[in-house]
């Protein structure tokens, strides 16, 4: 897997922007999350040190919110809908497309961390179903035949917004 490359001085600027704050150590870990799309082990250990916090609470902290990732995510996040509307029109099918596409498993990253894969509850638009969230974008009515022109259009937005260079 591609790994990404840690800044401990743009870690560091992070904690200073919130004051080295114990009270803002969620935000903290939200803003490094923002920057390397999960909680690096390196950021974890400087946020706690210099706010004097637990490592452990920190760790607690990162598994307890769904929105925070230990692992490395992609750059794009592909959501498919799981819901029962989804389920029952094909969803777990576009999902098996989706992960033979990227050669990747439902809640894993491509090793080029370009692409994160997940099932989610609900996307909350159950006529569209089933529905596929890549970034911003939705997908309705995707099926599993689908799939290969739903990513060359995404991957047509991301350049048109200037996002991707090769995408």
């Amino acid at each position: 897997m591609a790994q990404l490359k840690i800044e401990p001085e743009k870690i560091d600027a992070i904690i200073s922007k919130w004051n080295s704050d114990a009270e803002f150590t969620i935000e903290m870990m939200q803003d490094v999350q923002d920057l390397y799309r999960h909680l690096p082990r390196q950021a974890l250990m400087r946020i706690s040190k210099a706010t004097k916090t637990d490592l452990g609470r920190l760790y607690h902290i990162a598994t307890f919110y769904k929105a925070f990732s230990l692992e490395p995510r992609g750059e794009h996040s592909i959501q498919v809908c799981m819901g029962t509307a989804c389920h029952v029109k094909g969803a777990t099918r576009v999902m098996d497309a989706l992960a033979r596409t990227l050669d990747v498993e439902p809640g894993k990253t491509t090793p080029d961390l370009k692409y994160t894969l997940e099932g989610v509850r609900c996307l909350g638009c159950c006529s569209l179903a089933p529905v596929v969230a890549m970034d911003d974008e939705i997908f309705s009515h995707v099926d599993s035949s689908m799939v290969t022109r739903v990513m060359r259009r995404h991957e047509r937005t991301m350049r048109e917004r200037g996002e991707e260079g090769d995408a």
